[in-house]
């Protein structure tokens, strides 16, 4: 199944989070948070401004994007888990981003 989202929504994969603390602890599944960035794997044609134009999105398919811990919405597509959200849910594109960048509390 391929999807195709409308508007200015996009298709996002979470990545991976890493389950292993810098000193060796193994962090089990269901105490690990959720990664809060991911890849985009589809753009919508982008949102109608007031005169009816169309105006792309400023995201495109293979950025690495940061977006809040509960936007979007979940779907299941071939045993996949990807997030559904509004160009606007996303906070920026992580440019030229080593493997493994973490969140700075």
């Amino acid at each position: 199944m391929k999807l195709r989202p409308l508007h200015d929504r996009v298709i996002v994969k979470r990545i991976d989070s890493e389950t292993k603390t810098a000193s060796g602890i193994v962090i089990p599944d269901n105490a690990a948070e959720k990664p809060d960035q991911g890849e985009v794997l589809a753009v919508g044609p982008g949102r109608k401004n007031d005169d009816g134009k169309v105006m792309p999105l400023n995201v495109a398919v293979g950025d690495r994007v940061l977006f809040g811990k509960y936007s979007g919405q979940t779907v299941k597509v071939d045993g996949d888990e990807l997030l559904v959200m509004k160009e606007d849910d996303l906070f920026a594109v992580i440019e030229g981003a080593p493997a493994g960048l973490k969140k700075v509390a």
